[in-house]
């Protein structure tokens, strides 16, 4: 009768398992590589499919060989007034949407992990609605578009720093958190109520239109200076949150443990609540209230990606940007008149919400 060495059978086996592992470690990997890849490609097809979506259509090839022209150096030859919404109206449009989506996503997705609920969105401090305050105050005195947008931008920095300063004078240690969670929404409430009386003392046939409408969210007054404002908040805003975004996934282990691992948290909370507020009121400022985009957009890319804050900010920047530019689209040329961005954007989003909350009851999330 013959002997089996168990020994062996025990080391073949273990050995066996381990290359599985191992081969499953690889396979997992590349299939995130190959996810990722998708995702980078992903805005820039949007934004090639972009010029041609309008009223005045723009070919694919026509595209290629105008930028072509212009890269070298070389004659143009197509009509003036194709060159004029090229270069005017559509390629301002589109990176203003690219950039709004990509700045609200990523503020979204810095909230959801700093308060580590996933039901915040970048308006939770008062960004939102203090930009809106400022504007209504801006149209109401006849400002021009550019000094709408400033005032829009400061006023919505000042509704985060006054959120701010007045939960640091009521906190406690224990409750920081949720002492500036409910500061914002009391400094939401006022600006909201702010822009209520503004609009109720406002010419009814002038100002309130005005207001109304810009508070419904748009892009179509874009042009390159709306775009070149928005460059300077989103590199300050994006940068530091891109590379301190790992201390979003200690922040999520908890207070203390975060301590005990060496993160500064309220430096790190002072960081990313500064950058993210001046992303969202630089977004409302050039485009008004687009809301959803932040709440939403972050779900998504949680969904495709996993929880790691390292793929997951960069996910929701290629997500978010898509995805509002594919929204503008629609807006732009559904009917023939165009449709405010911040409705589309709550008639896609309030459904979706409702489908994450359902899909989180049965227990799938």
């Amino acid at each position: 009768m013959k002997i089996i060495n168990t020994s062996k059978l025990k080391s073949s086996s273990t050995a066996l398992i381990s290359n599985s592992i191992a081969n499953d470690d690889i396979k997992t990997k590349s299939h995130k590589n190959y996810l990722f890849i998708a995702l980078i490609l992903l805005p820039v097809f949007a934004f090639i499919i972009s010029f041609t979506i309008g009223r005045y259509a723009i070919s694919i090839p026509t595209l290629f060989d105008i930028f072509y022209s212009k890269l070298f150096g070389l004659k143009i030859n197509y009509p003036d007034t194709l060159l004029t919404v090229l270069f005017k109206v559509r390629i301002p449009r589109i990176l203003a949407a690219m950039m709004v989506g990509a700045a609200l996503s990523v503020s979204g997705a810095t909230y959801q992990g700093l308060f580590k609920n996933p039901m915040v969105s970048p308006d939770i401090l008062g960004a939102s609605a203090g930009a809106g305050f400022g504007a209504a105050i801006a149209i109401l005195l006849s400002f021009n578009i550019i000094e709408i947008q400033i005032c829009a931008f400061v006023f919505g920095l000042i509704a985060v720093s006054l959120t701010y300063f007045i939960s640091s004078i009521i906190s406690k240690e224990d409750n920081g958190v949720l002492s500036l969670v409910l500061t914002g929404m009391v400094i939401s409430s006022l600006c909201s109520a702010f822009i209520s009386l503004i609009k109720y003392v406002g010419d009814p046939y002038n100002k309130l239109p005005e207001i109304t409408f810009w508070l419904m969210g748009g892009l179509s007054s874009t042009t390159t200076k709306n775009v070149l404002f928005l460059i300077i908040p989103m590199v300050f805003g994006l940068i530091p949150i891109v590379l301190l975004r790992w201390n979003l996934n200690v922040l999520s282990l908890g207070e203390e443990e975060a301590k005990s691992l060496g993160v500064s948290t309220s430096r790190v909370r002072i960081i990313m609540i500064l950058c993210s507020t001046l992303m969202t009121s630089a977004s409302v400022a050039i485009g008004g209230l687009i809301g959803w985009v932040g709440l939403i957009i972050p779900h998504l890319a949680r969904m495709i990606v996993g929880p790691n804050y390292r793929i997951l900010l960069p996910a929701s920047i290629f997500i978010g940007s898509t995805y509002l530019l594919l929204v503008d689209d629609v807006a732009r040329s559904l009917f023939s008149m165009e449709i405010p961005l911040g409705i589309l954007t709550s008639l896609i989003g309030a459904p979706f919400f409702i489908y994450l909350l359902l899909r989180g009851r049965r227990g799938w999330i």
